[in-house]
């Protein structure tokens, strides 16, 4: 399986996850792409067989405006049947509104979406978040 993990982020800490579930992936046997948001677009993403998105949340628990929100707006029309997991760290609310948000979304776009929620993490991930994350990877490996 051909797995893209797509992320933006912009302290560092959305890229720590990514890696982790680029990990995670690899260690069930799949081959990984790690790319930044704006080194991709809609188009190359949707030629993977399964896609891991990340993004943090961003002011009003929303995803990045400028990079990440235009590229999965694109991307959206392509989810049906498309193999995703989403991941994001917050550090606005203990709730992290904008990822139940992401997830209706992608759910709605008809994606088949690993664990069936997005998985975010508050603030830096510790070790804890970030086994959550190489769990996430290979899980979406073996789907």
């Amino acid at each position: 399986m051909k797995i893209a993990v797509i992320y933006w982020s912009g302290t560092g800490n959305t890229e720590m996850m990514a890696e982790a579930v680029a990990d995670g992936a690899r260690s069930a046997g799949a081959d990984v792409d790690v790319i930044n948001v704006s080194q991709t677009d809609a188009a190359d993403a949707l030629s993977y067989d399964a896609l891991a998105l990340g993004c943090p949340a961003m002011g009003a628990e929303q995803l990045e405006e400028s990079e990440f929100e235009p590229f999965f707006a694109e991307l959206e029309s392509g989810l049906k049947g498309k193999k995703v997991a989403l991941f994001g760290s917050h550090e606005w609310s203990e709730e992290g509104q904008w990822m139940d948000d992401w997830t209706e979304r992608t759910l709605g776009d008809g994606a088949v979406l690993c664990g069936g929620a997005g998985l975010k993490v508050y603030s830096v991930p510790d070790e804890d978040g970030l086994e959550k994350c190489r769990a996430l990877g290979k899980a979406l490996a073996e789907m």
